[in-house]
C-alpha cells in the first residue's frame, strides 16, 4: 500500500517484533519507573481498571498489578503477548489495534510507545476507538516519535513520526483536556530521540473542544 509515495504496509514492523519477542522483552524488561507512568497512575483511583495497548515485555502491567490495578494487558503481535504473559503469569490478550471494541469499560488506556507505528491513515480511526473503549472522565496516555512525516528507521520499523498540530487534529473532539509534553529521549535503536508524550481525558457527557 502506497501512500504518498511511503509505504505504509506494517509487516515489516511486525515482522521484526515477532522475529525478536525474546530478545526484545529481555533487552527491555527491566527500567526504572517513567514519571509518564507515575502520573497516569496518579490520575487514577486505586481499583481503576486499565488496558495496556502494546505491552510487550509487560514491564508496565507488572508495576501497574503492583498497585493494586486491574490491568488488561494486550499487545498485537502473539509472540510479544506469550513474553508479557510468561513475565506476569496471567494471560495476555492478542489485540490489534483495529480491533478493539470495548465501549465505557476502563478508567484508564496505557500506550506507551507502540502507537506510533500505526500508519498515519490509520491513526484517528484508532484514537476514536481508544476514547469509545474509555469510560467518562478516563485518562489516556500514548507517547510518539516525533516528526513532521511518515518513514522507517535503521531497524526496518515503520513510524508515523507526527508533529504537535497533526497529533491534536488527529485526537479530535470527545476530550475534556489534551496535554502534549515535548521531550528529548532515547529508543531501542539506542539514537537520540525527541518524544511526543500525550495525556488526554474523555468528556464527561457532551462533546468538548481542545
Amino acid at each position: 500500500m502506497k501512500r504518498g509515495g511511503m509505504s505504509c504496509d506494517a509487516d515489516a514492523t511486525r515482522s521484526f517484533y515477532s522475529r525478536r519477542a525474546a530478545s526484545y522483552a529481555a533487552d527491555t524488561g527491566d527500567y526504572s519507573v517513567s514519571e509518564h507512568l507515575t502520573r497516569f497512575s496518579a490520575l487514577l483511583a486505586q481499583d481503576a481498571r486499565v488496558l495496556e495497548l502494546g505491552c510487550g515485555s509487560g514491564r508496565d502491567s507488572a508495576w501497574m498489578l503492583s498497585k493494586g490495578f486491574e490491568v488488561h494487558p494486550t499487545d498485537g503481535i502473539a509472540e510479544m503477548a506469550e513474553q508479557a504473559s510468561a513475565r506476569l503469569g496471567i494471560p495476555v490478550a492478542v489485540l490489534p489495534f483495529a480491533q478493539i471494541s470495548a465501549l465505557d469499560s476502563y478508567d484508564g488506556v496505557w500506550a506507551n510507545a507502540c502507537l506510533l507505528h500505526v500508519p498515519r491513515h490509520d491513526l484517528a480511526d484508532i484514537l476514536q476507538r481508544i476514547q469509545r473503549a474509555l469510560k467518562p472522565n478516563g485518562i489516556f496516555y500514548a507517547s510518539y516519535k516525533a516528526g513532521r512525516g511518515e518513514g522507517f528507521d535503521g531497524l526496518g520499523r515503520y513510524y508515523n513520526y507526527p508533529d504537535q498540530d497533526w497529533l491534536r487534529l488527529n485526537y479530535g473532539r470527545g476530550w475534556s483536556s489534551l496535554e502534549i509534553l515535548a521531550q528529548q529521549g532515547g529508543g531501542y535503536d539506542g539514537l537520540p530521540t525527541p518524544w511526543l508524550h500525550v495525556f488526554a481525558q474523555k468528556a464527561d457527557g457532551g462533546e468538548q473542544v481542545v
